[in-house]
């Protein structure tokens, strides 16, 4: 990916305007998705009709096959991660996570993920920490705002 074009559109997610960061926020999640081309967009498309079609095993087998494949694609993971939530299998979604951030430590979306299954687990610090990260990426995310705010009542 294009390091220049990747700091602009951090920049712009720290922007005061909503519509720069909308934008930079969208071309964000473009370049992620389109990360292996034609091949894995298309990997990743018939993942989702499939979890919106309710075959979730299919779905985990097709995302499986991906990431097994293509290890350094982290949006494979990270969809994976984000079924794995879906299902409440939190654990697995912290791993898959977890290799997101590794692969691209700026992915907002896997650092949010983060901060929802460490939430759900009730690892208020851990979730705090997530979000505080999300948040340094992404800082008029309001969403991470608030769930820092819930966690803080709950500890």
């Amino acid at each position: 990916m294009n390091d220049s074009l990747i700091t602009a559109l951090l920049e712009d997610l720290k922007h005061p305007d909503e519509i720069v960061r909308d934008r930079a926020t969208q071309e964000l999640w473009r370049l992620w998705f389109g990360q292996k081309g034609v091949v894995g967009l298309d990997a990743l498309r018939r993942a989702q009709m499939l979890l919106e079609a309710g075959n979730t095993n299919e779905a985990e087998l097709l995302l499986t096959d991906l990431v097994d494949h293509q290890p350094d694609f982290a949006e494979a993971w990270n969809r994976r991660a984000v079924l794995y939530y879906a299902q409440g299998y939190y654990r697995q979604a912290i791993k898959d996570c977890e290799q997101v951030l590794q692969l691209n430590p700026i992915h907002f979306g896997a650092l949010h993920g983060l901060g929802l299954c460490h939430m759900a687990l009730g690892n208020y610090r851990s979730a705090i920490r997530a979000f505080r990260k999300a948040l340094d990426v992404q800082p008029y995310a309001l969403v991470n705002q608030r769930f820092i705010l819930e966690c803080t009542i709950k500890l």
